[in-house]
């Protein structure tokens, strides 16, 4: 081809390109009036049907009925059982919004900006072998197989090994990935027949015995073994099963004396680490605490109302458990009264997504904050577009999801060290400037209430007193 060629080929290009550009706004005017002549019609419509045949009333009606409880009422009549909801409870729980931090100026000088400042916590300080973390938040339970994936679990060892922080097996069997990911792994002791091989148990660094949690209290969970087949039933030993079962008690827990004998039974296999418990907030919360007291736990995890799951009922989710701020401000008092308050720790979940809710959460109390459904979406992060608009997130992630093999664990893995890395800047930034340099420095007397109900919860005082209250 010689150059003369080269005149018509660009006369030809810019040719194409200036009538493309026509054919477009030609297009996008008639589109325009394609689109004002519907919109035209559909407000007419509107403005004149009679109500009873106007689709405004679909508006009308989920005002009176929030628009979620329509779809899960569809739901429930297309298939006549019970549906089970991802993520936890959409209502709105009493939360730490009432409460707010007073910053160091003049009365107290902020700590200089070049300080370090100490987060480390330790769960289970009287323990033979007592567990010491590097930050004060760590992973909630999820368990492999009957939750999340092998991707996902190896995902979440690696970021919370990077922020040396603990990683939780939740209610599944122990994935050997995790245990060799994982810097800190606490194993659930659960109500099911799996992890309880005395050479399973003896790789944790602490032991949490399962008896509730936050989005599905006390009940047992029916899994179809169509949705754990593959490696995980083996792991389990559930295989062939076609309902997999997580029974609402412990086969060997029927009395207080039988778990003082379980806790015991664990410290001794495991040559002294944590034994503690995990438990929903219910109304007679000290109760249950006072039992695992008289046990000898090292911890109690206690997880509030707004907690998260792969999947439950939403009677269990919405009307079920205290919120997070009730349990948290009750647990701290009783482990005080009891004076036991520094032998036993105490970790809270339920709802935790900010850094202010975490730290404020440790002021009034908590020893640690163990979050779920953050540290999902964290993981997941940019990868959410491997599903939607077509599939929901919670595909790549799910043991049973379409989409899991689609699921980068290692830069899933990333992202979940980012996150921690950036919760901690913020932490830091908000002790020093509370003039503090150390996370145990940080207390109740340094939050103000701003509405009189968090007061009452929290004993917190208020930052005005109300017109005949002085």
């Amino acid at each position: 081809m010689d150059g003369n060629w080269i005149p018509f080929l660009l006369g030809s290009f810019f040719g194409t390109v200036l009538a493309s550009l026509c054919i477009g706004l030609v297009l996008f005017l008639s589109s325009r009036s394609l689109t004002q002549w519907m919109m035209g019609t559909f407000m007419k419509r509107i403005m004149g049907d009679r109500y009873p045949e106007n689709i405004f009333e679909m508006v009308s009606a989920m005002r009176k009925i929030n628009p979620q409880i329509v779809l899960e009422n569809s739901l429930r009549a297309a298939s006549g059982q019970v549906i089970e909801r991802p993520f936890g409870s959409p209502r709105k729980f009493l939360n730490f919004d009432g409460l707010v931090f007073s910053p160091a100026q003049l009365a107290v000088f902020p700590t200089p900006e070049d300080a370090e400042v100490d987060l480390r916590i330790t769960i289970g300080p009287n323990a033979k072998k007592p567990l010491t973390l590097d930050i004060p938040i760590m992973s909630g339970g999820m368990g492999y197989g009957i939750g999340i994936s092998e991707q996902a679990k190896i995902a979440i060892a690696k970021g919370t090994a990077a922020a040396g922080t603990a990683s939780n097996t939740g209610e599944g069997p122990l994935l050997p990935e995790e245990r060799k990911y994982a810097k800190h792994l606490i194993i659930q002791y659960n109500s099911g027949t799996w992890a309880k091989e005395p050479e399973t148990l003896k790789q944790a660094d602490a032991i949490e015995i399962h008896f509730g949690q936050g989005a599905s209290a006390g009940s047992a969970s029916f899994i179809p073994g169509e949705y754990i087949e593959g490696r995980a039933s083996k792991i389990m030993g559930v295989e062939g099963e076609e309902v997999v079962v997580i029974p609402s008690l412990h086969p060997d827990i029927q009395s207080p004396e039988d778990l003082a004998n379980v806790v015991e039974k664990l410290r001794t296999l495991t040559g002294g680490v944590p034994i503690g418990v995990k438990i929903c907030a219910s109304a007679v919360l000290e109760a249950d605490m006072e039992i695992a007291i008289q046990a000898g736990v090292d911890f109690i995890s206690i997880d509030g109302g707004q907690a998260g799951t792969k999947g439950s009922p939403p009677i269990l989710e919405d009307d079920f458990g205290l919120p997070t701020i009730y349990a948290l401000s009750r647990a701290v008092r009783y482990l005080r009264e009891r004076g036991v308050k520094d032998r036993v720790s105490l970790l809270s979940g339920g709802g935790y997504a900010t850094p202010g809710d975490c730290l404020k959460a440790l002021a009034l109390g908590a020893d640690g904050i163990f979050m779920g459904t953050a540290i999902v979406w964290a993981m997941t992060h940019d990868q959410v577009i491997k599903a939607i608009p077509w599939e929901p997130p919670t595909q790549l992630v799910f043991y049973p999801g379409t989409l899991k093999d689609e699921f980068d664990p290692e830069k899933a893995a990333r992202h979940l060290e980012n996150f921690f890395a950036a919760f901690v800047e913020e932490l830091e930034i908000a002790i020093l400037a509370l003039g503090k340099r150390s996370l145990r420095e940080v207390t109740a007397e340094d939050l103000v209430a701003l509405d009189e109900w968090t007061s009452s919860v929290t004993h917190v005082p208020l930052a005005y007193q109300p017109k005949g209250k002085q």
